[in-house]
């Protein structure tokens, strides 16, 4: 019997991302404004976000969306307080929004259904119309991923972010037509995987890195640290930008590689004097950005992202991490479909 090539799911649902995004363009986003505008129209006084793993990180970039682009005060909401402490906050008028791939978690179903009966207005984003969490939440938004059947998600974070974007835009009073160019440029990225495996091969042997970034780019340092972490098993440690000169910053060497995700923008601007300290430690420094930040580094890959809004860019800046992460896996003779102890819908309480 033909063993099957390890990572072949996981290399598949990268290459999906394109059609995903633009199905969510295309298909979801009318069905996605129409319920941002329902809940505009009730005037939320602030936002919830709750989510585990890889959605945690696609909540993220949401807050990031929120705060900025509607001036809401938005917080991570901390799932054991009304799972193990019982805590019943007083919601009402409190926008709650949980993000979930599979909306399977208990927590997650226990946490929304508590926020809903607490008098807040709940919003389940998931992959699974017809999953636990999206029947307890009022509104129920779907990211049109497809199946995922590889452990990492890929093509779910993608399109996460693409619908909690469009989300956001509703929410606004926008339609989000500054996304439609995202699938093409996708796609552009996704064909350098020879380009991105030579890049790994510099990495096979690390023994521990340092993601880092600012802004709208803090939420994609903390989703590649996660897939290299669970695809290759190197740990993989994620700072943003100014908490890693508050101390951690002592760490770095000329050994352990930094990488770095430069958005074009003020979180670009913002990660600046981190870089100079990190070149002048000696770091060996990989940067996710424009041609001029890849070309200041040690190695990198150069996003084409000019004239891409910065609150958009985290769609496209996963995408080599992705493939990093990936080809690092199985440099080092892992298989990324399948990492050691981990389940596709993990069920934490």
């Amino acid at each position: 019997m033909t063993r099957e090539k390890p990572g072949r799911m996981m290399s598949g649902e990268m290459a999906e991302q394109p059609a995903v995004l633009r199905r969510i363009l295309d298909e979801g986003a009318p069905a996605v404004r129409r319920t941002a505008e329902r809940i505009a129209a009730r005037h939320p006084r602030f936002v919830l976000l709750t989510a585990r793993g890889t959605s945690d990180n696609a909540a993220l970039y949401a807050k990031y969306l929120l705060e900025v682009r509607l001036g809401k005060p938005c917080g991570m909401v901390s799932m054991s307080t009304i799972t193990a402490y019982g805590a019943r906050p007083d919601l009402t008028d409190v926008l709650a929004v949980t993000v979930s791939q599979s909306g399977g978690s208990p927590d997650l179903v226990a946490s929304t259904r508590a926020a809903r009966e607490a008098g807040a207005i709940t919003v389940a984003v998931t992959n699974n119309a017809d999953s636990p969490l999206a029947a307890v939440a009022e509104y129920h938004v779907d990211m049109l991923a497809g199946p995922e059947q590889a452990l990492p998600a890929t093509k779910t974070y993608t399109a996460s972010l693409l619908t909690l974007y469009l989300f956001v835009a509703g929410l606004a009073g926008g339609d989000g037509t500054e996304a439609r160019e995202l699938p093409g440029l996708a796609e552009r990225i996704l064909a350098r995987g020879a380009e991105v495996g030579r890049l790994a091969a510099r990495y096979r042997f690390a023994e521990r890195m340092v993601i880092t970034s600012r802004g709208y780019g803090y939420p994609t340092a903390k989703e590649a640290a996660l897939k290299l972490m669970e695809t290759s098993y190197i740990p993989a440690l994620s700072y943003s930008g100014a908490d890693l000169l508050h101390g951690p910053l002592a760490m770095v060497d000329n050994i352990s590689p930094v990488i770095a995700i430069v958005p074009e923008g003020r979180g670009g601007e913002a990660l600046q004097p981190v870089l100079e300290r990190l070149r002048g430690r000696g770091a060996d420094l990989f940067v996710v950005g424009s041609e001029g930040e890849v070309a200041s580094a040690s190695a990198g890959f150069a996003l084409p992202a000019a004239g891409v809004p910065e609150d958009l860019q985290p769609v496209l800046e996963i995408l080599p991490l992705q493939m990093l992460a990936y080809e690092v896996a199985i440099a080092r003779g892992q298989d990324p479909d399948a990492p050691r102890a981990l389940a596709k819908v993990t069920e934490t309480r």
